[in-house]
């Protein structure tokens, strides 16, 4: 198992030389940049970067062809264009982390279930999905999807009302190239067993998805209202994603 596991993870990377009349030049290039610890560390926060948000599909360039996608990429394009510091601010930011919490909740179960199947070090990479994530490149895509269907409905991993994130068809497709998705599923029953729907309908439990996105449009609209009266006040480009 930790052999194939290896076999995973492995990725490769290949560097293009710009100028073939320049081959003693670029022997003199070093590999890795001037500091190294600079350099994994951008790569370590761009994939932070990645999951802060954990888009539900991961082939979306747009982060909004579902429902919650959309509310999640227009609350944080809402607060850009938001004095920080402002209640309206501070009112985004709280349905931002809101949004933000339910997803992390469901990759906690997950994570939970893949450490005590015995993945304590590799949980993390194995839940790691990527926005280049491509279902050409799935190996066992229709028996990761019957998977997905199957926690979706017999177990409380998901929201019931909602359709399962596609991007943990990424993950499924790992575990059984692992072959241990059968060993989650069990475990899936036991740990997360499905629950009344009753039970989600608690006030709180759940984001009203059509009501915020309703909210953040009229505020968008209220925004562009008020840039218009303003001729452009303001610039905050320059604070860069949330």
């Amino acid at each position: 198992m930790g052999s194939a596991f290896s076999k995973f993870c492995m990725r490769c990377c290949c560097y293009c030389c710009a100028d073939s009349d320049s081959d003693d030049d670029d022997e003199k290039q070093p590999l890795m940049p001037p500091d190294p610890l600079d350099y994994f560390s951008r790569e370590v926060q761009k994939r932070r970067d990645e999951e802060t948000n954990l888009w539900s599909e991961p082939g979306d360039p747009s982060h909004s062809e579902r429902d919650d996608d959309r509310a999640l990429y227009s609350l944080l394009q809402a607060r850009n264009k938001t004095r920080m510091g402002s209640s309206g601010y501070r009112r985004l930011s709280v349905d931002i982390e809101a949004m933000r919490d339910t997803r992390r909740e469901v990759r906690d179960k997950w994570k939970t279930i893949m450490e005590n199947l015995g993945f304590m070090a590799e949980a993390d990479s194995l839940l790691t999905v990527s926005a280049g994530a491509s279902l050409d490149r799935m190996r066992n895509a229709a028996a990761a999807r019957n998977l997905l269907q199957t926690l979706h409905s017999e177990t409380s991993i998901f929201s019931s009302r909602e359709a399962p994130p596609e991007r943990y068809l990424f993950i499924l497709d790992r575990l059984l190239y692992l072959d241990i998705a059968d060993d989650f599923l069990a475990k899936a029953k036991r740990f997360y067993p499905p629950r009344d729907t009753s039970d989600e309908d608690t006030p709180g439990s759940a984001i009203n998805l059509p009501l915020l996105l309703a909210r953040v449009e009229a505020m968008n609209g209220a925004a562009d209202d008020d840039e218009g009266d303003s001729g452009g006040e303001g610039d905050d480009s320059s604070r860069g994603r949330p």
